[in-house]
C-alpha cells in the first residue's frame, strides 16, 4: 500500500495548490476583463480568500483529492467537479443574500467560467501526465489474482478492471472449496486456494489480493508468508459482511480505519457543518424574507376563525429524544385538551383555516425559529410526539435509530408519502425506513431534492395532511 499512499499524501498537496493557483489566476481575468469588478469596491482580496477555502473545503470532501487517480474516469472526474462548483455556488450565493452583499453578477459569473476551465483543465492534465508517465516510463503492468469470489472480491475486480485499462491485468480467482460462485464469475476461476501457489509458482503474478473473511487467520499467515517468500505483493481487501455478518461503512480518522455497522454520512464533522450552514442560511431567508409578509396574514385569519392563540407549543422529542419546545400555527380548537392524540381525517378538533394549514404545510412556517436556534434541521425525520415516542418505542425496534439526528421540518418519508395517521403497524414502520434511508443516504444534493418536492407538493396541497 506505501505507493497509494505516497500518491494520495502527495495529491494532499498538490491538487489544492493547483487548484488555488488556477482560483488566482481566474480573479485576475476577470480584473482585466472590465466585467464591473469596480461594484466590488475593495472587497475582491476579500472575495477570493472566501472563495478559495470553501472550494478547499468543498474539494476535499466532493472532488475526489485523495483517491488515486489512475482510479477515476476521466468522466466521473469530469463529474464530481462541476458537481462541487454547483455546490461552490450555491452556498456563495446563500452567503451573499444572507449577508446583504452586493456583487456584479457579471464578474462573478466571469470568476466561475475562468476558474472551472482552470481546475478541470489542470485536473485532467495532471491525471493525463501521471498516466502517460505509468504507460511510457514506469514498470509494465501488474498481474494480479484475487482469493475469494465474496462481496468484497468482486467489487474489487469490477473497480480494477473498469477503471485501469492498461494499470494492472486480472489473471482470476481462486476460491475455498466449500465456496458458492457466482455464476457470472465461474469462467473466471483458476481454481482452489489449494492450487494457489503452484500456480503464482509458474506464472507470473505480481499481486495477491485476499478476499475472504478476517476470520480465515491461519489461511492469511500462510499466504502472507508464501507473498514475502516469493516476492509478491499481498493485499487484503476486508471482507468485513462476511466478518461480521452484515453492511458495515468504514471511516478513517487521519489513517486509523474505524468500523461502523451502517453508514452514517451525518457522523462526518465535514457534513454537519455544512447541513448547519445551509440550516442557518436557509432559514434566515425565509424568517427575513417570508415572515414579514405571510406571518400577519396567517395570524389575522386564526385569530378571525376561532379564539386562541396564533402560535402552537409542544414539547417533542429530538436528537437522542431530548425533548425541546416544538413551534407550530395553531390549526385546532383551544378548548380539546387532546394535545397527545393525533389529528384524523375530518378531524373535529381542526378548524376551518386549520384545515388549509396543514393540507399546505404552512402550520409547520415557526419551525424555522426551531432551526435557527438548534432544536430542528430543515430537513430530518419528522419530530413526533412524546406518546408515540413511547409507543413504537415498544414495537419497531429501530425506531429509536431515527433519533439519532435533530428532526427537521420536512423529510425523506414525508415527500414519498408518509403523511397522515399511523393507526396501522406497516404506516410508522414505514415511515421509518424512509427515515432510516435517509440517514445511511445522506448528501447535500438529496436535501435539496426533498426541499424542492416539499415546495412542489405544498403547491399542490397535501391529500393525507389532516
Amino acid at each position: 500500500m506505501e505507493r497509494y499512499e505516497h500518491y494520495t499524501d502527495t495529491s494532499q498537496f498538490i491538487l489544492p495548490a493547483l487548484d488555488t493557483a488556477f482560483i488566482f489566476a481566474a480573479f485576475r481575468l476577470a480584473d482585466h476583463a472590465e466585467t464591473g469588478m469596480a461594484g466590488l469596491a475593495g472587497y475582491a482580496p476579500f472575495f477570493f480568500v472566501i472563495f478559495a477555502l470553501l472550494w478547499g473545503i468543498l474539494s476535499r470532501q466532493y472532488a475526489n483529492i485523495y483517491r488515486p487517480d489512475r482510479l477515476i474516469t476521466y468522466a466521473e472526474k469530469l463529474r464530481l467537479l462541476l458537481r462541487t462548483f454547483a455546490l461552490h455556488a450555491g452556498l456563495m450565493l446563500l452567503g451573499a443574500l444572507v449577508l446583504h452583499v452586493q456583487m456584479p453578477l457579471v464578474y462573478v459569473a466571469t470568476v466561475y467560467g475562468f476558474a472551472m476551465v482552470g481546475v478541470v483543465v489542470g485536473r485532467f492534465a495532471l491525471a493525463f501526465g501521471y498516466r502517460t508517465y505509468r504507460q511510457f516510463v514506469a514498470e509494465p503492468p501488474s498481474r494480479f489474482v484475487i482469493v475469494g469470489t465474496g462481496a468484497s472480491g468482486q467489487r474489487l475486480y469490477h473497480f480494477l478492471t473498469s477503471r485501469e485499462p492498461g494499470g494492472s491485468e486480472f489473471d482470476g480467482f481462486f476460491v475455498e472449496d466449500n465456496e458458492v460462485v457466482p455464476d457470472g464469475l465461474r469462467s473466471l476461476v483458476r481454481g482452489t486456494v489449494a492450487e494457489l501457489k503452484a500456480y503464482c509458482r509458474s506464472t507470473q503474478i505480481d499481486e495477491l489480493y485476499f478476499a475472504l473473511p478476517f476470520d480465515r487467520h491461519a489461511l492469511i499467515e500462510d499466504l502472507s508468508s508464501f507473498a514475502t517468500e516469493n516476492f509478491l505483493s499481498f493485499r487484503i481487501v476486508p471482507d468485513y459482511s462476511g466478518t461480521v455478518g452484515r453492511d458495515v461503512s468504514v471511516y478513517f480518522f487521519d489513517r486509523q480505519p474505524i468500523l461502523t455497522v451502517r453508514n452514517e454520512p451525518l457522523g462526518i464533522h465535514t457534513n454537519q457543518v455544512l447541513k448547519r450552514m445551509f440550516d442557518i442560511s436557509f432559514s434566515t431567508l425565509v424568517v427575513g424574507g417570508v415572515f414579514p409578509i405571510v406571518m400577519p396574514l396567517l395570524a389575522l385569519l386564526i385569530k378571525l376563525d376561532s379564539p386562541g392563540p396564533v402560535f402552537f407549543k409542544q414539547m417533542r422529542p429530538g436528537r437522542r429524544n431530548q425533548l425541546f419546545p416544538c413551534y407550530k400555527l395553531r390549526t385546532m380548537r383551544n378548548d380539546h385538551n387532546q394535545t397527545e392524540l393525533q389529528a384524523t381525517k375530518s378531524d373535529p378538533r381542526v378548524t376551518r383555516v386549520g384545515k388549509y394549514l396543514r393540507k399546505y404545510n404552512l402550520d409547520e412556517l415557526p419551525q424555522f425559529f426551531n432551526v435557527l436556534l438548534g432544536h430542528m434541521s430543515v430537513v430530518g425525520p419528522r419530530p413526533n410526539m412524546v406518546s408515540q415516542l413511547e409507543e413504537y418505542s415498544k414495537h419497531i425496534r429501530s425506531y429509536s435509530m431515527r433519533h439519532a439526528v435533530v428532526p427537521g421540518i420536512t423529510g425523506y418519508a414525508q415527500v414519498n408519502g408518509c403523511r397522515g395517521e399511523t393507526r396501522a403497524p406497516q404506516a410508522m414502520e414505514k415511515r421509518v425506513e424512509y427515515d432510516l434511508k435517509y440517514l445511511e443516504s445522506w448528501s447535500f444534493s438529496l436535501d435539496l431534492q426533498i426541499i424542492g418536492q416539499t415546495v412542489r407538493n405544498m403547491v399542490r396541497g397535501e391529500k393525507n395532511a389532516y
